[in-house]
């Protein structure tokens, strides 16, 4: 999000709704088109983010809805990353909100907090569904949201830049951030590639946080200590200072775009971390064979910290006049093999373990590597835990902070403080 504030985000979007709304009152009325789709179908708006890959699949996914539906029109409303909540925002306080929608966990709580978001209990079948992955849907004892799949923030390497560094893939069970950053920087050293690409996602600090006895979130408070940030960012500095990764400029830059332009995808780097569901487009667009490995640990640290998360999941508006094929669509979409057989990893691998065991066999090499390693680290996995309000404020505020002191305008003290600050009066809203 480019929006630093989610107040500031809903003002602009009641100012946006304000300005339409003149607007509208100028011209000649009503279209009278309604919901309605051509030859008395219905239809729905579904709202996604994502990258022209997953807009190509989403498109292959609702064209096989419509097949198997034919009195039911979906129309794909599809956004980048960096508008979409900004978009979501304005529809809904226009009560024009999509009859279905992806959301993330972050702001889950958030919207269902604004009555924006119909409890699904009872409108889509989740009996075979993964349990624990279903509660992660739930505010308040509701279920307002249904996941798409699962993954995990991990390591990515390229195997090939490695061999050409003349380095072996590190033994992850017990790898340490000291031997990671050596590692990058003697990659960088050998030429070629760049051994590291650091990011700013608020799942790298949630782990390091756990590893250091910490949570990123201790109720409605942020759980994050001034130490273990300023710890944290040392990591960030001593890879540039190695070498290990590009300069603060550089990475800032790098850090704005996706999987496909990152080091990674671009075949300029070694190691970085991602979501194990974009393992397939880091793969895709880089040509190379990539493989994930366990975040490294803190020495001495008790556990790895790293946790297992819905890679997003579906909602369906609260003022929908369609909500039964709303709920169709989304029954579709998680429960349905044909659908995982379209999206794949894509969203997180599925949560259905009927649907799993169908398109098990069907899955590339890449979502088998990623099926692989989800079922090997699982049992070391934090359960998931649904975020306050506000949470989808986080990567911005901590990026914003984080970016001050690897420029040098900001002590890691006074960052420390600030980011503390900014998150805490995030969360009380």
């Amino acid at each position: 999000m480019n929006l630093s504030s989610r107040k500031t985000m809903w003002k602009v979007a009641a100012l946006s709704v304000a300005v339409l709304t003149a607007v509208t009152a100028c011209g000649s009325g009503d279209s009278g088109e309604g919901g309605g789709g051509e030859g008395g179908k219905t239809t729905i708006t579904f709202a996604y983010w994502g990258s022209d890959a997953r807009q190509k699949l989403t498109e292959q996914v609702i064209a096989k809805f419509e097949e198997k539906n034919p009195t039911i029109d979906v129309e794909g409303d599809f956004s980048n990353w960096d508008s979409y909540y900004e978009k979501l925002a304005t529809k809904v306080a226009a009560n024009d909100a999509p009859d279905v929608l992806s959301i993330e966990i972050r702001g889950l709580s958030e919207y269902a907090g604004r009555g924006a978001l119909a409890d699904l209990a009872g409108k889509v079948p989740t009996a075979d569904l993964d349990q624990q992955v279903l509660a992660s849907g739930q505010v308040d004892g509701k279920q307002y949201a249904i996941p798409t799949g699962v993954n995990a923030f991990s390591m990515v390497a390229n195997t090939a830049a490695l061999e050409k560094a003349k380095k072996e893939l590190p033994k992850d069970t017990d790898w340490t951030w000291d031997q990671w950053m050596a590692l990058a920087q003697e990659i960088s050293g050998a030429g070629g590639v760049t051994g590291a690409e650091y990011n700013f996602n608020p799942a790298f600090l949630q782990i390091y946080a756990a590893q250091r006895g910490e949570k990123f979130y201790d109720g409605n408070k942020i759980g994050v200590s001034p130490d273990t940030l300023k710890s944290w960012w040392a990591i960030h500095q001593k890879l540039i200072e190695t070498k290990g990764s590009p300069d603060a400029a550089k990475s800032a830059e790098i850090g704005a775009t996706g999987p496909e332009q990152s080091l990674l995808g671009t075949n300029a780097g070694a190691m970085g971390m991602w979501w194990s569901n974009q393992l397939n487009a880091l793969t895709e667009s880089s040509g190379s064979e990539m493989t994930l490995l366990r975040m490294p640990k803190l020495e001495g640290a008790t556990t790895g910290g790293m946790f297992l998360q819905p890679a997003m999941f579906y909602a369906a508006s609260a003022k929908s006049e369609h909500s039964a094929e709303g709920a169709k669509l989304i029954d579709f979409l998680v429960n349905d093999p044909e659908a995982a057989a379209i999206l794949l990893s894509d969203r997180g691998l599925p949560t259905n373990t009927k649907v799993l065991d169908a398109v098990k066999t069907k899955l590339p090499e890449t979502d088998q590597k990623t099926l692989a390693f989800i079922d090997e680290v699982r049992s070391e996995l934090s359960p998931i835990q649904v975020p306050p309000k506000g949470a989808l404020e986080m990567e911005d505020i901590l990026k914003r902070n984080s970016e001050e002191v690897m420029f040098g305008r900001a002590t890691p003290d006074a960052a420390a403080q600030k980011f503390l600050t900014e998150a805490n009066a995030a969360i009380a809203g």
